[in-house]
């Protein structure tokens, strides 16, 4: 099978190898399978889990919000639930967390957001996204 015909999903660890290039010799690997012409897909998951490694690694908000745009920019690559990957990259673009935005994006369909974050809840009030994220 051709690469261009190939659909690859793709593992947290393959994105945040390319991304911060830590492991050099990890990161070319990485680069090598993400411009090979294949399709890719990324999970809901492995989104919300590189989330979690970057901001761990402590990569900032807005650092991380970047990457997620460069991503989102490769040929060939598709989100799961992309739509709503949009719209939380533009909600992330206000000040929200990235994972905080894509629950609010995945969660359109509800009438609120229960959260015990306060700061959450006073951002999403403020800015009146929705479903509203209310202090449980």
């Amino acid at each position: 099978m051709a690469d261009e015909a190939r659909r690859i999903a793709l593992d947290t660890n393959v994105l945040a190898r390319y991304l911060p290039a830590d492991d050099e010799a990890q990161a070319e690997r990485a680069a090598r399978l993400l411009e090979s012409g294949a399709r890719y897909f990324v999970p809901v998951t492995v989104g919300l889990e590189l989330a979690w490694v970057l901001r761990s690694a402590g990569v900032a908000g807005q650092d991380v919000l970047r990457a997620f745009r460069h991503l989102h920019g490769l040929p060939g690559m598709a989100w799961q639930h992309a739509a709503a990957w949009q719209a939380a990259l533009r909600q992330a673009a206000t000040g929200f967390d990235i994972a905080d935005a894509r629950h609010l994006a995945l969660s359109a369909d509800c009438d609120e957001l229960a959260t015990f974050d306060d700061r959450f809840a006073v951002r999403a009030r403020r800015l009146a996204v929705q479903p509203p994220a209310t202090a449980a």
